[in-house]
């Protein structure tokens, strides 16, 4: 049998195509920010993790541009040898006194932070508790680690706690789980997980990507929205990205200084790929200081969100009990997700369709920027309103 023939056999996007509903990897050719255009169409963008807007603010686009004038446009080598700039550093102290560790350690994307973090940290004999609904980043750490996995229903922590009870005793104990749930934008039950890591012996890893310039008063994080500090909640680590409201490309970890100390030198995912480079680790710097000195932002954020959710919700649509800048739509079916986001798509607006397994059911996912205009915001609803007829709440 050649190794190919399932590469002549996968249908599944071919089929896509030809039904003329193929959602993936559309070009953009220009972006302002939370408009884009493609082929010539302008749409609305509610498809970006873009939350607070940063990509296009000048002061994060003027810090990349003279970071790539200083260093280059990469360091053309790892971490661990000679691709640490002292601009990597600095972003790390800052992240670090953001969200209230000892230490940090960027790596080169958010996916990397993960596979790195967890597959060193939790090894042979040691046993790692995954939510389900877990980003696919954490699910492969998991596998490529050597430790027994194993994954609890979403958001149980009944189901969490029998699992904790048959571990032996002797073995290091890992909970790893998403701040934010990416597709469904629910947040998930810190407390009652630190209690659990408490009760068990257990560490606590959160990936807090959807969360850091989001959740809690000053945007650090999930810890921080349910009222408390870094290091001090019970958590150990927090793994994020830069790519959502940081503006950039690259990954983070922060915990205290041991740990972060033990990830620098045994993370394969950091010490073997080059390091972020120059322009997106000034970006990611620069967005940091700008969420840190205009508080603002976060508000004008959560006032659009809360106007969506609440123009969605009275449309009739089943927004899945969001409670973040992350607005699913439940549809259904595959088909129908499908041809719902192209009628959308064609109305102007941009969104993202999502079916199983990458979802619990077939819905689009719409999120939201501090920077959408009211005029933007109600262009999209009045969209909505008029497919409204389109999409059986009840579906599933």
């Amino acid at each position: 049998m050649d190794l190919f023939d399932k590469c002549g056999k996968f249908r599944r996007a071919k089929d896509l195509i030809d039904a003329g509903v193929y959602p993936y990897f559309r070009a953009i050719d220009e972006s302002n920010c939370t408009r884009v255009t493609i082929d010539g169409h302008e749409l609305v963008m509610i498809g970006s993790n873009n939350y607070l807007g940063l990509t296009h603010d000048p002061r994060v686009v003027e810090a990349s541009v003279e970071a790539t004038r200083k260093y280059g446009t990469s360091c053309t080598g790892s971490r661990f040898l000679n691709g640490t700039l002292s601009l990597h550093e600095e972003l790390e102290s800052e992240l670090a006194d953001f969200l209230g560790f000892e230490a940090c350690a960027i790596f080169s994307t958010g996916f990397q932070v993960n596979l790195g973090v967890i597959s060193a940290i939790a090894s042979k004999n040691d046993v790692i508790f995954c939510d389900r609904e877990n980003h696919a980043s954490i699910l492969d750490a998991c596998r490529m680690s050597l430790a027994d996995t194993k994954r609890y229903r979403h958001n149980d922590l009944a189901d969490l706690e029998e699992k904790l009870q048959l571990a032996k005793p002797e073995a290091g104990k890992l909970i790893v789980v998403d701040g934010v749930f990416s597709m469904v934008g629910q947040i998930v039950d810190l407390p009652g997980l630190i209690a659990l890591a408490k009760k068990y012996g257990a560490r606590i890893m959160i990936d807090d990507a959807h969360s850091v310039g989001v959740l809690g008063k000053t945007g650090s994080g999930t810890i921080e929205h349910f009222g408390m500090r870094g290091a001090s909640s019970g958590v150990d680590l927090v793994g994020g990205t830069f790519s959502k409201s940081l503006a950039s490309l690259g990954g983070f970890v922060v915990g205290n200084t041991e740990a972060i100390h033990f990830i620098r030198h045994v993370a394969r995912s950091l010490m073997f790929s080059a390091s972020c480079s120059p322009s997106n680790t000034a970006a990611a710097l620069e967005a940091v200081r700008i969420i840190r000195s205009e508080p603002e932002r976060l508000k004008r954020l959560w006032a659009n969100v809360d106007k969506m959710k609440t123009g969605l919700d009275a449309l009739g649509y089943d927004t899945m009990n969001s409670t973040t800048p992350i607005i699913p739509i439940k549809i259904g079916g595959e088909t129908e997700t499908f041809a719902f986001a192209k009628e959308l798509y064609e109305a102007g607006v941009f969104v993202n369709p999502v079916v199983p397994p990458g979802a619990p059911i077939g819905m689009v996912r719409t999120s939201y920027m501090a920077t959408h205009s009211a005029a933007e915001l109600d262009q999209a609803l009045a969209i909505f309103r008029k497919l409204a007829h389109r999409v059986d709440a009840t579906a599933g």
